[in-house]
């Protein structure tokens, strides 16, 4: 879809700011939380210089796909369940160092 298609455009954001309040339940993130409110957020807003967070993108990709468009087939539905499950597992072991 082109990116002047706007149509999900605030499902997707609520989606997104809910899995930033999961992570930040996780300990990942500022304090005090993050949300967008657009698409212009950077990632740099989330992570600044941090290298050893760049797993939170996949994790974010993951639960709002899950989310929004979760697959038919469950086996793939299963596989994206125990992605999430590793990244929640190795995002909380990155942030209790």
């Amino acid at each position: 879809m082109p990116p002047e298609y706007d149509a999900f455009d605030t499902d997707l954001v609520i989606h997104i700011n809910s899995v930033f309040g999961i992570l930040a339940q996780l300990g990942v993130g500022p304090e005090g939380g993050f949300s967008i409110s657009d698409n212009t957020t950077l990632w740099k807003a989330y992570l600044g210089d941090s290298k050893d967070l760049e797993m939170v993108k996949s994790y974010i990709a993951l639960k709002v796909r899950l989310i929004f468009d979760p697959p038919t087939i469950g086996a793939v539905m299963d596989a994206m369940k125990e992605q999430i499950r590793e990244l929640e597992w190795r995002l909380n072991v990155q942030v209790d160092h």
